[in-house]
């Protein structure tokens, strides 16, 4: 049953980011501006988060082996419907409609789960089947434009049924492995169980403020991972990448995640969760030295321009790229624009720099900064950690408050 749904979670990951490794080719092929393409990427998170209530009820009233199966229907005829899409509203239609399978597999995984598995054993097999759409995303993204997209020539729409065909035949896999008796037991137990109604439950549980919590965070998550994954592969193929590298590239933060999601849950008992988040928290460090340390690593020539009381995260990050770094007064703008002139103009150039300076209390000139990236061509890397939740429209940060956020 575990190898089972976790096929089927494959299948969620490898639908989700079938289209990331292909946004050149589609957008080319139908005309699509970068805009619609963004539309089309997010289209599916809107009927999913809609359609999440209801679906938890359907799981409920029909059980976890039909509607598992009908989560594989929908996403392969949403594999379908894309293949043969002739515009924007087309393409648009045919990922929207995967926003109405995603929830079915997201409530019953959990909920096979907790009904096969108990104790440690659970951990294991959480991690285990979280790992499913990670493995389905590194698929769709390191093999897309390595192997499948040659294999047929450059015919993306082929690509994309042969998806559509692994989907279904993975549907097929979970019908033959939830058909034997001891699943059928369980299940036809569960369907005879009487339950309170949906939104009563939801009602009861939105009431706990650890929910709510948890609610914000996913919202996050899926935003993150939703947003920003589907464009890493472009991104990356922008800046000069080739399309096999990105993918490879563009398949690191998942792999990384299948590793949390193998031991995480493991650790996380009761007595040590507090420790466990800990932790976590503390990762937010590696982020700016990782992030840095690959922009240095891979942009040729990269010159870095570094306030001079930016935090030790930063700083090894910029160190730890090996790109020439310029390091300019605190918050003066005069100095960082002569160091800006005194490089050669061709040269790509980063400013790293933070919104908020802890240890200070003092603002950066946000405003004038991204004058001067803008006069001088240069990208700019801000550092919100200190003013998020504090400043701005809903806690979204200063650059939000100061209206530059679309220029950072």
């Amino acid at each position: 049953m575990l190898a089972g749904v976790w096929l089927i979670y494959f299948c969620f990951g490898l639908t989700v980011t079938s289209l990331a490794p292909l946004v050149r080719p589609v957008t080319q092929d139908l005309g699509m501006s970068y805009a619609e393409m963004g539309s089309v990427l997010g289209a599916w998170q809107l009927v999913y988060i809609v359609t999440a209530l209801p679906c938890g009820a359907l799981v409920d009233r029909f059980g976890l082996r039909r509607s598992l199966l009908l989560c594989s229907l929908v996403m392969g005829f949403s594999f379908i419907l894309r293949a043969y899409a002739v515009d924007h509203l087309t393409l648009f239609l045919s990922v929207a409609l995967f926003g109405f399978g995603g929830p079915l597999v997201s409530i019953g995984a959990p909920k096979l789960i907790s009904l096969w598995f108990a104790g440690r054993e659970r951990g294991l097999a959480m991690g285990i089947y979280v790992t499913g759409p990670a493995f389905g995303g590194i698929t769709s993204l390191s093999l897309t434009n390595s192997v499948m997209m040659p294999w047929f020539d450059g015919e993306w729409r082929e690509v994309i049924l042969v998806y559509a065909i692994l989907v279904f035949l993975s549907g097929l896999a979970w019908l033959l492995i939830s058909s034997n008796p001891v699943s059928l037991k369980i299940e036809s137990g569960q369907l005879q169980e009487s339950r309170p109604p949906q939104f009563k439950v939801f009602a009861e549980l939105f009431s706990l403020a650890p929910v709510k919590i948890l609610l914000l965070l996913s919202i996050g998550t899926f935003l993150y991972n939703h947003g920003l994954n589907n464009w890493l592969h472009e991104i990356l193929q922008t800046h000069g990448m080739e399309a096999e590298r990105a993918g490879y590239w563009a398949s690191l933060p998942t792999l990384i995640g299948i590793l949390g999601a193998l031991i995480i849950p493991r650790l996380a008992l009761p007595q040590r969760r507090i420790w466990i988040l800990a932790l976590l928290f503390a990762s937010a460090y590696t982020a700016n030295q990782s992030t840095l340390w690959t922009l240095g690593k891979k942009i040729k020539n990269l010159e870095i321009f570094s306030d001079e009381l930016n935090h030790a995260s930063l700083i090894q990050g910029i160190k730890n790229s090996g790109a020439s770094c310029h390091i300019f007064q605190h918050n003066d703008v005069d100095h960082l624009e002569n160091l800006l002139k005194s490089t050669d103009q061709n040269h790509p150039k980063l400013i790293v720099f933070e919104s908020l300076y802890s240890m200070e209390g003092i603002r950066s000139p946000i405003i004038k900064i991204v004058e001067l990236a803008k006069k001088y061509k240069a990208m700019t890397y801000l550092d919100e950690v200190h003013s998020v939740g504090l400043y701005g429209e809903k806690g979204k940060g200063i650059a939000v408050e100061m209206k530059v956020d679309q220029d950072i």
